[in-house]
């Protein structure tokens, strides 16, 4: 009995690992998407044609229009996100994008959203070299995260070798694994805590994470009364979901580390990223991005004992005190860690959000949850059903 007891529990975590290699690699199709636009951009002049045309420049620093900001390198992610917020929009006439990427995504994406534009809504593709703010004087613990040999390890090293798997659960073993995403040293998934210097003429900003998508006017959110702070966002403290809504700070931290038990209380209620209204006109008032860098270079120094996992600790750190509680239908979570998320409920959010890593265009994803992805890709697309992106 004991014998397969444990042939049992090894299988699930050999399961895990299959998951965790599964969410963190590259769909084909969505790799041969990168490429072939990225051939359109160096063969096609309209693929090359300026985002958006120059006559409607001004209206990238327009404050009467709804301005989303998007950071991604996953091209077909970020169609779908614009496509189902432009679709959702009542005013689409006055929504603008700011597409952020990597430079070897650069010509792809703008590419495709110079090939394909979603007007009456206005696009605007950015690589981050385009941006003359983000130096390595600016940024400087960023390089310091990406060049960092213990933490290069942590993230793309031996994920099993040394893990003792007798003293651990499952659930905290996909945790661990979850952690351990390359994208959490990328500095793509770190740009939102520069938003006021990178768009120094606006004074809010809606973010939104690539793996959201829109179902209704999210107009409404630029109407919110922050009362003075600098955050809206859902607080994920308050559901009964013990899995996505049940989340207080000693869910992310560190409590034994003396740092961390003198300065934060485990019972505060933590919050959500992924589609936040930003005031920028207030965070430029505050000291939020030298307390996320100065607990970074902490978190580096303790060789990463204060928290595991990703940008969102260092960010429940900065916002202390900063953040606005909005009506959780909003922004719905989940959709990529539990195969048991209420459809129903599903519908009726404004924003649903496929964190985990059940990502819908991964083969892993939920079958029953990825219709509301899909139902914003454009399979009629030639890039799109030449690359064998096929709705399933």
């Amino acid at each position: 009995m004991e014998k397969l007891e444990k042939e049992l529990r090894e299988s699930k975590f050999a399961e895990l690992m299959n998951k965790h290699f599964a969410a963190s690699s590259i769909p084909k199709g969505i790799h041969c998407l990168s490429l072939r636009l990225t051939d359109e951009y160096s063969s096609n002049a309209h693929a090359r044609r300026q985002l958006p045309s120059p006559e409607l420049l001004p209206v990238l620093s327009n404050n009467s229009y709804y301005h989303f900001v998007l950071s991604t390198d996953n091209i077909l992610a970020a169609s779908v996100v614009v496509t189902s917020a432009v679709q959702s929009s009542l005013e689409p006439e006055k929504i603008v994008f700011h597409i952020i990427t990597d430079k070897k995504t650069y010509a792809g994406m703008h590419s495709w959203f110079a090939l394909n534009p979603v007007s009456p809504a206005i696009v605007e593709v950015k690589g981050v070299h385009q941006f003359d703010w983000l130096t390595r004087e600016n940024v400087p613990v960023l390089e310091a995260v990406e060049n960092h040999n213990g933490i290069r390890n942590y993230y793309h090293g031996n994920h099993v070798a040394g893990a003792n798997l007798s003293d651990t659960t499952p659930r905290t073993f996909a945790s661990k694994l979850q952690a351990r995403s390359p994208k959490y040293i990328s500095l793509l998934n770190h740009l939102r805590i520069y938003l006021p210097e990178l768009f120094p003429n606006l004074d809010k900003v809606v973010f939104l994470d690539d793996d959201v998508v829109i179902q209704r006017d999210l107009a409404p959110l630029w109407e919110i009364d922050l009362r003075g702070k600098v955050n809206g966002a859902v607080e994920t403290c308050k559901g009964e979901d013990e899995w996505v809504m049940s989340k207080h700070f000693r869910n992310y931290f560190n409590f034994s580390h003396p740092l961390i038990a003198r300065h934060l209380d485990p019972d505060e209620c933590a919050w959500a990223y992924g589609m936040n209204i930003f005031d920028l006109r207030a965070w430029r008032k505050t000291n939020i991005r030298e307390t996320y860098h100065s607990w970074l270079k902490e978190n580096l120094k303790s060789n990463l004992t204060m928290w595991k996992l990703g940008t969102l600790p260092p960010a429940l750190i900065a916002f202390k005190g900063h953040v606005h509680p909005i009506d959780p239908s909003w922004h719905m979570l989940g959709l990529g860690y539990q195969s048991k998320t209420n459809v129903e409920n599903v519908k009726k959010a404004a924003v649903i959000h496929y964190n985990g890593q059940s990502k819908p265009w991964l083969q892993i994803g939920f079958e029953h949850l990825r219709p509301f992805w899909t139902k914003y890709v454009n399979y009629s697309n030639d890039f799109v059903r030449n690359c064998h992106i096929l709705e399933s």
